[in-house]
């Protein structure tokens, strides 16, 4: 079971995760849930609402897309205000990853 900090690592990083994600190519929630449980470890209850949560902020559009068995799947992309976005995280993400990486290698 994981503890609270590594839950708390989890979710801040889980947007950053969702738009890089997107950035690669449009995708389904499904399948970015899957990813993100592979990866990470998070399940799907925690994706559909930051889906929801991107789409009313602005970051993503959705879109329908005919599927050969079942319903059509929405799929989403990011728009130009969630590119901007992922860009400035990623770099904020890398300058904090780096910064912590240097003080972890300091502390042997």
């Amino acid at each position: 079971m994981p503890d609270a900090i590594e839950i708390q690592l989890k979710k801040g990083a889980l947007e950053l995760c969702v738009l890089a994600l997107l950035h690669g190519h449009d995708s389904y929630a499904y399948e970015i849930a899957s990813r993100l449980a592979d990866a990470i470890g998070m399940g799907e209850g925690t994706i559909y609402p930051l889906m929801r949560r991107l789409q009313s902020d602005g970051l993503v559009e959705t879109y329908l897309v005919e599927s050969p068995a079942g319903p059509p799947r929405k799929y989403y992309r990011l728009t130009e205000a969630g590119k901007k976005r992922f860009e400035s995280q990623s770099a904020a993400w890398r300058s904090f990853a780096g910064a912590v990486e240097t003080i972890l290698g300091g502390a042997k």
